[in-house]
């Protein structure tokens, strides 16, 4: 079956013209050739591009509910070989009631979605911001709220954001007439382009105002110091970001503020290596403990807990706390923990120690001089 225009871009056949020109911007920045890997990316662009032409011109997009897909690139096919091979949009007559209405260069497009200027006069949503967040691994464990003091834009308090003092006088803009949009029109090998963009002196409003406020010089918005609660999950690792919604720059003209972005960076902690979910400690224990076996107590982030230390236990041997890691902030439970025992040898002995490990020695068959490096036998032994 032949992709239509409506799966192209992946909306319903009620779609309006918001939704179609959203799901336009998702495949230029998908499918557009400077910047997909995609081996079919022209061509899915090329697509992407006509179905946007087509849903998003009134007439064009009746005619073709109308006629049908196959129906519908014939009928233009008809037009565009009658204009002189200019197309259906040529400046020769379009066949859909379309005269004039050409769309911009691959270059025009490319620029008006990344960075260029706006094809609307609707008001745009403010920027996000980034910061970032030290916290300490235990922090992490637990979840916690910090403060932090971030410099980002507001709206300005003395003219609300207008970038002009209440009751100003305004005049029609002379750059585009009050239309808030410019056109260019150029002949090209394909026929007559047209591109607008927004009105760089007005901004797309279609006046522009005969005062400015001395506060934010024109611009509607300050710099201030804000001071905000940030929500830290359980678990989070180093890396991850918080998104706080509507803590970023305003809008313009009361449109959405943007968002805050907090990149968390999580220290290293001195007893404790983090490895994803799970955690990973040395403890030290005793030549006896290791020999016979011992009870010890183990510090985790919830507190002491009893390990059973086995008899006969080597240095250097791990041993798993099941679900004493960290939290796994998309699933339930924790990771583990690994405790690695170090045997550790005493630097000095009492006479008494001395004897009984003397004595040990030698029921075990050693004939070492404990002056000529008995201790040093002792480790290699054990």
């Amino acid at each position: 079956m032949t992709e239509d225009f409506y799966d192209v871009l992946g909306v319903s056949r009620d779609a309006d013209e918001e939704e179609v020109e959203k799901a336009y911007r998702e495949a230029v920045r998908e499918y557009h050739p400077d910047v997909s890997d995609d081996p079919d990316a022209e061509e899915k662009f090329k697509k992407a591009k006509k179905a946007k032409e087509v849903l998003t011109d009134e007439e064009k997009r009746r005619m073709y509910d109308q006629m049908g897909h196959e129906q519908f690139l014939e009928a233009e096919k008809r037009g565009a070989t009658e204009n002189g091979g200019r197309g259906a949009g040529g400046s020769g007559g379009d066949p859909f009631g379309g005269a004039g209405g050409g769309f911009g260069s691959m270059g025009d497009i490319f620029d008006q979605f990344f960075g260029g200027g706006r094809s609307r006069n609707r008001p745009q949503t403010g920027q996000d911001l980034k910061t970032q967040l030290r916290i300490g691994l235990e922090e992490a464990y637990n979840g916690s709220e910090k403060e932090i003091t971030i410099t980002r834009p507001e709206e300005c308090p003395n003219c609300n954001g207008r970038g002009h003092p209440p009751g100003t006088d305004t005049r029609t803009c002379p750059e585009c007439n009050g239309r808030g949009q410019t056109t260019r029109v150029q002949e090209t090998a394909f026929g007559r382009m047209q591109q607008r963009t927004t009105c760089r002196r007005c901004e797309g409003e279609g006046t522009v105002y005969e005062e400015t406020c001395s506060t934010c010089r024109g611009d509607g918005v300050v710099r201030n110091d804000a001071t905000l609660v940030v929500e830290i999950p359980a678990g989070i690792q180093s890396g991850q970001t918080l998104r706080m919604r509507g803590e970023g720059a305003p809008g313009e003209q009361g449109a959405r503020s943007g968002d805050l972005l907090v990149e968390i960076d999580v220290e290293d902690h001195p007893e404790f290596e983090r490895d994803g979910a799970d955690l990973r400690k040395h403890e030290p224990i005793s030549f006896p403990q290791a020999v016979f076996g011992d009870t010890i107590e183990i510090e985790t982030f919830d507190g002491p807990v009893e390990f059973e230390v086995p008899s006969g236990t080597q240095s250097g041997e791990r041993f798993r706390l099941k679900g004493k890691g960290m939290p796994r902030p998309q699933r339930r439970g924790q990771g583990d923990l690994y405790v690695q025992v170090e045997v550790v040898t005493p630097e000095s002995l009492n006479d008494e120690q001395r004897e009984a490990l003397e004595a040990f020695a030698e029921a075990g068959g050693e004939d070492i001089e404990v002056e000529q490096g008995f201790f040093d036998r002792l480790r290699n032994t054990f």
